[in-house]
């Protein structure tokens, strides 16, 4: 089979492998779609960690279609995957910080991902998707899923102001998901495009640039999300937090870089500065409400393309205005 590879810091490639077999315990998976994630270009600069050579790709779903001793999840059953394996046992676990799992094992950075044709996955932390489900939405499971954990960190409540941080698409499932709890979300980000989806996606305000926003929300938002993964916005938003107010970090910065921060200014003004790490116990609410229709996804679909074309894709920086490109391993 043809599997996209991180062979080492700076070298990826699609190449032939041997299709898995199931340990027991795991599924064969037929990848319908995967999607390319900001973190597969860090892990590809050495900026996240990870263990190559191993084959990328942890924001997939697909068709089981072989099992494992003691799995029961029928063949032909359409899952999507959490990427996340933690051990149950370690002193995080034990507290019930799942996320931070000191031997958390993850499916495209720690083992063979999804950027395959197939892949052998932990049947436990594979969920299972309507049978007709588009499997381009399948796809958004686990970064939606990951802005769930954000978005329960801010606690929106109706009738705040919500400021979203970047148009990528965690920012786009961000400012859907505030919308539905009844704020009033602004997005900001430079690109026009993404402001006008913004606005389509129930964005009551979108600005270009942290000035454009102060203007229009002098006082600043109840809940501002850096949703980016850039030193300008994580800098920029206690500033555009109202006093008493909170600061969530979703957006992932490389490895070793550093932002300048006024702690004074957060103490004075009692701003909350908090972080948001990964999916845990949210992987089901992100495929419950992917199933449902809950949320807008076709518009975050800026492009697909084949495995063959995935190496380059990801060596690429994003293309302006893009959202989400997706490969589709069975082309």
């Amino acid at each position: 089979m043809k599997a996209t590879r991180l062979i080492a810091i700076g070298d990826i490639r699609t190449e032939d492998v041997p299709i898995p077999s199931p340990a027991p315990g795991e599924v064969l998976i037929r990848v319908e779609a995967c999607g390319i994630c900001g973190t597969d270009r860090h892990l590809l600069h050495g900026e996240f960690p990870s263990k190559p050579p191993l084959t990328l790709g942890h924001e997939f779903a697909g068709i089981v279609v072989g099992r494992g001793e003691g799995v029961t999840i029928p063949e032909g059953t359409r899952v999507t995957c959490d990427p996340n394996t933690w051990c149950g046992r370690c002193e995080n676990c034990l507290r019930g910080r799942v996320n931070l799992c000191l031997n958390n094992v993850a499916t495209g950075l720690g083992r063979d991902g999804g950027f395959a044709e197939f892949c052998a996955f932990p049947a436990h932390k594979a969920h299972v998707l309507p049978a007709d489900l588009n499997p381009l939405h399948g796809a958004f499971c686990e970064p939606l899923a990951c802005t769930i954990h954000g978005i329960d960190i801010g606690a929106p409540k109706a009738g705040e102001r919500v400021m979203i941080l970047g148009g990528g698409v965690i920012g786009m499932l961000a400012l859907q998901l505030c919308a539905l709890a009844g704020a009033e979300v602004m997005l900001v980000t430079r690109s026009a495009s993404k402001q006008a989806l913004g606005r389509r996606l129930g964005a009551a305000e979108t600005a270009g640039s942290e000035a454009e926003a102060r203007t229009i929300w002098p006082k600043g938002a109840d809940l501002v999300v850096e949703c980016a993964g850039v030193t300008d916005t994580v800098e920029s938003a206690p500033r555009l937090t109202r006093d008493g107010g909170r600061v969530v970090i979703l957006g992932v910065l490389p490895a070793g870089q550093k932002v300048q921060i006024e702690p004074f200014d957060l103490l004075f003004r009692e701003v909350q500065f908090l972080s948001s790490f990964i999916n845990p116990f949210t992987q089901d609410r992100a495929a419950a409400m992917i199933a449902a229709g809950r949320l807008q996804l076709d518009p975050l679909i800026s492009r697909t393309l084949p495995l063959e074309e995935a190496a380059a894709a990801i060596a690429a920086p994003a293309r302006p205005g893009e959202i989400r490109a997706i490969v589709l391993p069975g082309g």
